[in-house]
C-alpha cells in the first residue's frame, strides 16, 4: 500500500468518540481520556487515529495526527461502493451493500463518519456483533479497503468485464 501525503489532500476530521476513564487515588479520582477521530476528503481517502491524553484537547489533537498519517484510498462507484462486502474487526461486523442514487447513507454512529468522510453518498449498513466504537471503525475501514472495481478483477484473471459481471 501506497504512502498517501496529508498535505496533500483537503482533509475534513471528525470526532467519532469520546471516553473517559477515572483512576482513584489518595486525593480522588485521575481522569484520563481517549478520542478516535476520522479525517478524509470525501473522494475516496480515509484515515482514523486513536489519542489519549488527561486533557481531552490533547487526546483529540493525538488522534488527528495519528489519523493523518494512518490515511489510504478506497475504490468508489460514483456515488456508492462497487460490491456488497462485511468488515471484520474483532467482534464487531459490519456489511456495506451498495444502494441506488439518492438513498443517502444509511449507517450510525462510527459507521457513519467513515462512510461521510470518505466521500459515500448512497449505501446501506447493518452493524452485526459488537458496537464498540474502536472495534466499529475498524471494521468499517477493513470492509472498505477490500474494495475492488470490475475493471481491476477483470484484469487480475485476465478476462472480460462482461464476463465479471454476468458469470
Amino acid at each position: 500500500m501506497t504512502r498517501i501525503n496529508p498535505n496533500e489532500l483537503d482533509l475534513r476530521d471528525k470526532l467519532v468518540y469520546v471516553g473517559r476513564t477515572a483512576k482513584v487515588v489518595k486525593g480522588g479520582r485521575r481522569f484520563n481520556f481517549s478520542a478516535i477521530v476520522c479525517v478524509g476528503d470525501g473522494n475516496g481517502h480515509i484515515g482514523y487515529g486513536l489519542g489519549k491524553a488527561s486533557e481531552i484537547i490533547d487526546a483529540v489533537t493525538k488522534a488527528t495526527e495519528a489519523a493523518k498519517r494512518n490515511i489510504f484510498k478506497i475504490t468508489l462507484q460514483d456515488t456508492t461502493i462497487p460490491h456488497e462486502t462485511i468488515g471484520r474487526f474483532g467482534a464487531a461486523k459490519v456489511l456495506f451493500r451498495p444502494a441506488t442514487a439518492g438513498t443517502g447513507v444509511i449507517a450510525a454512529g462510527a459507521v457513519r463518519a467513515v462512510l461521510e468522510l470518505c466521500g459515500v453518498k448512497d449505501v446501506l449498513t447493518k452493524n452485526l456483533g459488537s458496537s464498540n466504537p474502536h472495534n466499529t471503525v475498524k471494521a468499517a475501514i477493513n470492509g472498505l479497503s477490500g474494495l475492488q472495481n470490475t475493471k481491476a478483477v477483470a484484469e487480475r484473471r485476465g478476462i472480460s468485464i462482461e464476463k465479471v459481471i454476468y458469470g
